[in-house]
Order: C-alpha cells, then structure tokens, then sequence
C-alpha cells in the first residue's frame, strides 16, 4: 500500500462503508490553537506556555514528568518555564496533545480498563526510542504512541456490537485482532485511528503509520516513507515495552514480528532491556 492509496482508502472510508456514519469527534479548540501556533515558522514559545498553564492537572503532569529518571536532571524543576526549557517547545507540544486527547476522547468501558494510561506510557516509550535512534523527530514519534490505538474508543462508542467484538478480537489466537474486527464490521481500529488522525490534521506520516501500524510486511517496501515504516516498527517495541511493565503476557504481534521490527531499527533485546529500566519511573507518573 502506497502513501497515494492510503490517502484514497481513507477518503472512500469517510464517505461510503461502516465508518460513513462513525462519529469523528472534532478536534478540540485548545489542540487546533496549539497546531496553528507550531505551524508558524517560528513558534510562539509564550503562546504554548498559556496552553500548557491553563489546566492545573496538564502543567502538574509536565513537571513530574521532567523530574523523573527519564530526564535525569541534578536539580529539581520547579516551575513550568523550567519544565519546558527541558522539554523543549515541540515535545512539550507533543506531551500537551497528549492531555487534550485524552480529555476529548474520555473512555468509560470496562472493556478498555486503563487505555489512556498505556496510551501515555506507549507514547512516553516511542518518544524515548526516537531519542536513543536519532533518525526520528520525538514529538512525532510521542504523538504516534497516543494516536496508534486511538480507533479503538472511537468504535466502541460508535459502532453497534463492537463491545462484544473487541472481547472477541481480545480472546482469539487464530487471527489477528484487525482481522476479527474486519470479520464483523468491515473496517478495522487502523483505519478509524488514521481517520482521526486525518480528520485532526495530524502530519501525513502519522496518518500512514496509524494506518499501518498492524503491517509487518512493510519495512522493504522503499516506496514507503522510511518515517512512517520507523514509526511503525518503534510502536511495536513500544508496546512490549508497555506490556512488560504492566507484566503482562507478549502480545502476538511481538512473537511474530518483535525480531523484524528490531532488526530493521537496529537495536538488540539489551537495548530494549535498558529502554524498559529507564522508563519505569516515568511510566509510574500520570499518563500523558
């Protein structure tokens, strides 16, 4: 699948099929204001700040988060100007999508216990893979953690049966979870995240790697970007990074694709080991 098709499949997406009556939320205003202020060719550092500081709970996140191990600072931040100093202005960017995601896709199912917080540790993971592989923007990767599931909260409050579908598609071994979704709704939490993402004006490649992000026959495919085929391969390390924190059982995906995606970043299981230490602190504080 090429970026052209990606494109075609999600505009026939919205207009015909099961997701034509799916409701996208819009994108909330204070998101919109934060994209239109990083969009300028120079950012407004002070415009940021008055975003970050008008919720409590969003500036209390970022300061916990800048003095946990994963920064390893010697002298404790006190204060928001010093928490984005650290940050930098597109990573907090990054970390302050986070807070208005969650506070505009709330999830009340008991079928999706904790999914925000595994959202945030999935994006506070990929944002510290990208640092350690360097050929990848943090605040892109960070903002594909969020988004890759994002599908998920979107069809369970739209789309009638998908509840006992997604215990299905969480119980089965004999096919793949977008398979079991494909099986009963014609469409997949794939192609609705990258719906979202579209509908958000998230950057193209994300939109791509939400898209693909269950595609593991990608990675020679040189027609893809090599970003998005990145972005897809960290998001899998970052999973099982989550999922052994939480001391949860792999998932099927990483026995069946964890070396590929590994073998394509060029990192080992000791690297992802130091990865998993690193992170837990951070992975212990609000997820963002």
């Amino acid at each position: 699948m090429q970026p052209q098709d990606i494109q075609q499949e999600l505009e026939r997406a919205r207009d015909s099929g099961p997701t034509k009556t799916l409701m996208i939320p819009p994108c909330p205003e204070l998101l919109s204001q934060l994209q239109r202020v990083m969009e300028a060719e120079d950012p407004d550092l002070n415009a940021v700040a008055r975003i970050a500081g008008s919720d409590v709970a969003m500036s209390a996140a970022l300061l916990k988060l800048v003095n946990s191990r994963l920064y390893a600072r010697s002298r404790r931040v006190e204060t928001l100007d010093q928490a984005m100093t650290t940050l930098g202005l597109r990573q907090t960017a990054a970390m302050l999508t986070g807070f208005l995601v969650r506070s505009t896709l709330p999830v009340n199912s008991p079928l999706l216990g904790q999914f925000w917080e595994r959202s945030g540790r999935r994006a506070l993971a990929l944002g510290h893979i990208a640092r350690q592989l360097y050929n990848l923007e943090p605040d892109l990767a960070h903002t594909m953690g969020l988004f890759s599931h994002v599908g998920i909260p979107v069809m369970l409050q739209g789309l009638r049966g998908y509840s006992s579908t997604l215990v299905e598609a969480q119980a089965r071994i004999d096919r793949s979870f977008i398979a079991t979704e494909n099986a009963a709704h014609r469409t997949d939490h794939a192609v609705v995240g990258a719906l979202v993402a579209r509908t958000w004006r998230l950057a193209p490649n994300i939109q791509m790697a939400v898209r693909l992000h269950h595609d593991f026959d990608i990675f020679g495919d040189e027609q893809l970007p090599m970003e998005v085929r990145s972005l897809v391969a960290a998001n899998l390390v970052a999973d099982h990074v989550v999922h052994r924190y939480e001391t949860l059982e792999p998932e099927a995906d990483w026995l069946a694709h964890g070396q590929v995606c590994m073998d394509f970043l060029g990192v080992t299981e000791m690297e992802v080991t130091d990865w998993m230490d690193t992170l837990h602190e951070a992975f212990a504080a609000p997820a963002a």
